[in-house]
């Protein structure tokens, strides 16, 4: 029984009442249709129902519901005319902006066998108008679409994709596990009915071979014709129902005018049925059947077991999409202790809701009554509980571990953290790295070679043997296996992908898990990265007005900063003075005026410039003994100088360590006082360390450690470190720090933990190693299998196996990369 709309319900329906596909256990989504709830299996489902209901259609689940084995997906003709998915209701789940006029959808296909089937929607969907870039990732069957909304719509690129032959979806992740679901069930059944023949089949082979003896056979023509009969009638549902997606796949690519995967297959399967019906009809010449339906029942288990490990893969990813409970419970009026069981996309920010343990908390919020500890192990690497109280912050997706808390909502949806590195795991996933690019292209091509020889191998058996030219062609075809080559990449960065995250390392761009196996010297930034970023404000030194009046005016003047240093002083400031006209300069400090009078608060160079007046001693004193020192000051000179302090992070030392046993060099660039890097450089072990530098400079000290053949990670926090980040071959940014370094970067350190570092290098090394493994034996397994097949050694049933096992082994391979934390 399920409550829902004031009253409770049957919730006895498994299917989704929109889409027809199961509802996953724990979703509880409802809609009240024709005023009785109907349940839903995701949002998106939710939203294109809510869509009909608001638009008055409710007419066309009546005529649905009365017609036999109507399909669910149909829209009404209306419907089509309002261009459903181009409303921003229904795109607000899974369409992000991304410009001006551009927007990106992230999309689940349905019909991808093969890397040929990636090539053609992403070649077909570039030449629709309007659409920039198009991103297909063959292991999750996801896509990310980009298009420029003043010149085509959403729904339009969902029609051309649905013309070649293909189903596109707005991604959610109950839907995507739905549909994994009914593949799974699909490819099961299709995997018995072809495992049942064979051995049906096998029964009435048997017997005909055992007959054959060197003078002829023991068995009478009328008896082995029978034999013929019963097994074409038996391999009949063989070839028509379990290898049927092999012909509907191979008939769409070549109308398509392009080669697949399975059109060799389909060739093979075909070539050698025909031959045995004709054989069977004529009553003269040789049958295959145990061979028809040995191959497609191998192929097929192969098939299977590749996708339940490639679909193991893809939920290792998913998880974090998964954290968000779908149903929260809600204060009716908060203190009063009265609550209500919602569904979490009805929340709104201001609401309070309460956290019982063991909760999954739905939103990013504050505690605003309680104690306990939450678990953010998922997303951000951290294995113990973390202590929460009144006023800390609770992520969405995050697990309320030991009492119960009071929370107040601050953001939802795509605003929350969780959102946000889903979002990032997603782009990193639909980048292809070059080395997939190449993949694609060999595997593009293989298909015709492989055709090519077939068609030769053929000709020459028939001058050489005609009764055993057709098996040959039929295994030549068969163990050719471009799957393997095509998997190898994208399925090993899947799993290391979800493997990174497991452990804090969030990777974001295509080829950052390659770079990051490359890099052999690693940039840190000192503040915020090799430090904590929590600054305290230790000691003023005044040169004129009162203490209160300066910090006053430097709190105004970092009012709207969220730096370390912008928010140390406001914390340390009684009241915030109001200064006009704001604005940074970038690696060396803010300025702003009050009465027409400029002042400037940051390095002690970029204040001087006012006035060129020498440092007093004592604030030199500070300065050397590796202090960070902030000044005030204006034309007038200096007002007054700030010491802060902050502390080295405590796993700083150990990851230095562990990194330098990686065989990488370590640098610090940063643009404090050169006195306070080296003292912090002292700490560490670290004996290049550089400071009182410019984004300018570092940009410059990079481009010159990349001149001499280095392959530079950088690591960092700040506004003021995005240029750099950009310049480095791979970008590291910390998980608390700013967004534009977070957006620049291509890894995020989601616990801010630097010791997750060394073991993201030796897993993106395993990594790549890994793949290296997979195309060696791609290209070894065909290299040695089809010149076997052409000299006859391979029968077909041989081949469905060794063409099976080719694909299970590289997926198998990549698997090992999960491993334990």
């Amino acid at each position: 029984m399920d409550f829902w709309g004031g009253r409770f319900i049957e919730s006895i329906d498994a299917f989704c009442y929109h889409c027809g596909l199961p509802v996953p256990p724990e979703t509880k989504i409802f809609i009240t249709i024709d005023a009785v709830p109907r349940v839903l299996c995701c949002t998106g489902c939710q939203a294109v129902a809510q869509a009909i209901v608001d638009n008055q259609l409710t007419e066309y689940y009546r005529h649905r519901d009365a017609l036999p084995e109507s399909p669910r997906e149909a829209l009404p003709i209306a419907l089509e005319a309002l261009g459903l998915f181009d409303h921003p209701k229904v795109q607000k789940s899974f369409v992000q902006v991304a410009g001006e006029h551009e927007r990106e959808a992230a999309l689940i296909l349905e019909g991808i066998t093969c890397a040929a089937c990636v090539w053609l929607n992403e070649a077909h969907l570039r030449r629709q108008p309007g659409v920039t870039s198009v991103d297909i990732n063959y292991a999750t069957r996801r896509a990310r679409v980009r298009w420029d909304t003043r010149v085509t719509k959403l729904s339009k690129l969902l029609e051309a994709i649905a013309a070649i032959g293909y189903r596109a979806h707005p991604y959610d992740v109950a839907r995507s596990e739905s549909l994994a679901q009914q593949e799974r069930k699909t490819a099961l059944w299709r995997l018995f009915v072809a495992g049942f023949g064979m051995m049906q089949v096998m029964m009435y082979v048997i017997p005909v071979y055992f007959a054959q003896t060197e003078t002829g056979s023991d068995m009478t023509p009328d008896i082995e014709q029978l034999m013929r009969w019963a097994s074409l009638i038996l391999t009949l549902p063989v070839v028509l129902y379990s290898a049927a997606p092999f012909f509907a796949n191979a008939w769409r690519d070549v109308t398509l005018r392009r080669l697949g995967m399975d059109v060799p297959v389909a060739l093979g399967v075909g070539s050698a049925f025909a031959a045995s019906v004709w054989a069977t009809l004529s009553g003269s010449g040789e049958v295959y059947f145990d061979s028809v339906t040995m191959f497609v029942f191998f192929l097929l288990s192969g098939r299977y077991l590749e996708m339940m490990a490639r679909q193991k893969a893809v939920r290792s990813v998913e998880t974090l999409a998964r954290a968000m409970p779908t149903l929260a419970t809600r204060f009716v009026r908060w203190p009063e202790v009265a609550c209500e069981r919602v569904a979490a996309a009805e929340l709104c920010v201001g609401d309070v809701l309460r956290i019982a343990p063991g909760e999954s908390i739905p939103a990013d919020g504050e505690v605003i009554e309680g104690g306990s500890a939450a678990d953010e192990s998922l997303l951000t690497g951290e294995s113990r509980p973390l202590p929460k109280v009144v006023g800390d912050e609770l992520i969405g997706g995050s697990v309320n571990v030991t009492s119960p808390l009071a929370m107040r909502v601050l953001r939802l949806g795509q605003d929350t953290r969780l959102a946000a590195i889903t979002r990032l795991m997603e782009r990193a996933a639909a980048e292809k790295p070059q080395v997939v690019h190449m993949a694609d292209r060999i595997a593009g091509c293989f298909v015709v070679t492989v055709l090519l020889l077939a068609a030769a191998t053929a000709l020459i058996w028939w001058q050489l043997d005609p009764a055993q030219a057709l098996w040959v062609f039929v295994s030549v075809l068969v163990v050719s296996c471009p799957c393997a080559l095509s998997l190898a990449t994208p399925v090993a960065l899947t799993v290391a992908t979800g493997a990174l995250a497991a452990r804090g390392v969030l990777v974001t761009r295509g080829h950052a898990i390659e770079t990051l196996a490359q890099a052999n010297h690693f940039i840190f930034d000192k503040t915020g990265t090799l430090t904590l970023g929590q600054l305290a404000l230790v000691e003023m030194i005044t040169c004129r007005g009162t203490p209160e009046a300066a910090l006053a005016l430097a709190a105004g003047l970092e009012q709207g900063s969220e730096h370390p240093i912008g928010r140390a002083l406001r914390q340390a400031a009684d009241t915030i003075a109001p200064v006009g006209n704001v604005s940074a300069v970038t690696g060396a400090g803010v300025l702003g005026f009050i009465d027409a009078t400029e002042w400037r608060l940051g390095r002690l160079d970029f204040v001087a410039c006012l006035h060129q007046k020498p440092l007093p001693l004592n604030v030199e004193q500070k300065v050397g003994a590796g202090d960070t020192v902030i000044a005030l000051g204006s034309a007038a000179g200096w007002q007054a100088f700030f010491c802060l302090n902050d502390d080295v992070r405590p796993d700083a030392a150990a990851s230095m360590i562990a990194l330098r046993r990686t065989g990488v060099t370590l640098s610090i660039f940063s643009g404090d006082a050169s006195a306070a890097v080296q003292r912090v450089a002292h700490t560490l072990g670290i004996a290049d360390a550089r400071g009182g530098m410019t984004p300018e400079d570092k940009h410059a000290a990079v481009t010159a450690l990349q001149a001499t053949g280095a392959v530079v990670a950088m690591v960092g926090d700040g506004v003021n470190d995005a240029p750099v980040l950009a310049k480095a071959q791979v970008s590291i940014a910390m998980g608390g720090g700013a967004d534009l370094a977070r957006a620049q970067s291509d890894i995020v350190l989601l616990g801010n933990h630097l010791a997750a570092l060394a073991p993201g290098v030796a897993l993106a090394r395993q990594t790549v190693r890994i793949v290296k493994q997979n195309l060696i034996w791609a290209f070894i397994y065909n290299l040695v299998a089809i010149p076997l097949a052409m000299i006859g050694w391979v029968s077909p049933w041989m081949a469905g196996i060794g063409m099976s096992v080719s694909s299970f082994l590289v997926v198998i391979n990549a698997l090992r990369l999960q491993g334990k934390r």
